[in-house]
């Protein structure tokens, strides 16, 4: 299949405001954002023509932003409706949804108090992140840790963070897995390079705290569907070694949804019933309208 760039694409891109084209959407090589990693992001994922969990994903793109010394110059709603409004202008009903915020380019240097704030939002689409999920991905373990909160804004989804996600990545791909767990600091186990893992052991269900990682939104939806189960759900350190007591792993995220896992490193699972019930009911929540989400959620 060729390769699709990124910045040549049709289709409209909201730029600060406006419905800009797609090709026109740019910024210039000396911006603060991609030399200092100042920027923050969400992914999102548009069903049936609406945006799942939309307030949520715009309300921590906002506190990203604040945890980064950035202040976005739109409201909660300003950017709940541009999101929308992109989304429409796509005429897709099934998308990803990338909004990002960064600091401009009136400043260079580590400092960069006085540059503008920017923020776009672009739609395309997008399928299953890992195809034949049920059939199980395989991880390798990474090299690369998540750091210690004091060492990096860990409880903003902000875009430097993500350069040792890419590292594990890259290293994982090379040697034929399709994803890499990444460790954190003290050798607990954390999370995939962009999603939250599960284990069931014994019968639970157990998730590492997210004390220096993202507690991501379908992490959260996915421990409120097992508990409508009636699932025990269990968050807590997890040492490597005791992913061999689990039966069934998988992993949580916006992009790979609930993505079942058959192997990490030397350690090997079997997609199960708990793990086939939690994909199918997060199937069926994502579907829903706004409207029954949040009946469901109070």
């Amino acid at each position: 299949m060729a390769l699709v760039p990124y910045d040549d694409r049709d289709g409209l891109i909201w730029v600060d405001g406006v419905l800009r084209p797609w090709r026109e959407a740019k910024l210039h090589v000396l911006t603060h954002g991609l030399h200092y990693g100042s920027a923050v992001f969400e992914g999102e994922r548009a069903y049936n023509g609406h945006v799942f969990k939309l307030t949520e994903h715009s309300q921590r793109l906002l506190d990203s932003a604040r945890i980064m010394d950035m202040t976005i110059p739109w409201t909660l709603e300003e950017i709940d409706e541009a999101t929308r409004a992109t989304l429409a202008a796509s005429g897709l009903q099934d998308a990803y949804v990338r909004p990002i915020a960064w600091r401009g380019s009136e400043m260079m240097g580590v400092a960069g108090q006085k540059n503008t704030i920017h923020l776009a939002i672009a739609v395309w689409e997008w399928g299953a992140y890992f195809p034949d999920r049920m059939k199980g991905i395989r991880l390798d373990i990474g090299e690369w840790r998540r750091p210690h909160p004091k060492t990096a804004p860990t409880a903003a989804k902000a875009t430097g963070l993500y350069m040792i996600a890419t590292l594990n990545k890259h290293a994982a791909e090379a040697k034929g897995y399709a994803d890499a767990l990444m460790l954190d600091w003290r050798g607990q186990v954390a999370e995939a390079t962009g999603a939250n893992i599960f284990f069931v052991i014994d019968g639970e269900l157990h998730t590492p705290l997210p004390d220096c990682f993202l507690d991501g939104i379908t992490r959260r939806t996915v421990m409120r569907l097992a508990r409508n189960r009636q699932m025990k759900v269990v968050e807590r350190a997890i040492m490597p070694e005791e992913m061999a007591r689990a039966t069934e792993c998988f992993l949580t995220g916006t992009a790979a949804e609930v993505t079942p896992v058959a192997e990490i490193g030397p350690y090997r699972f079997t997609p199960g019933d708990i793990t086939r019930t939690l994909l199918e009911d997060y199937e069926r929540t994502v579907r829903m309208t706004p409207e029954e989400v949040a009946r469901i959620a109070a």
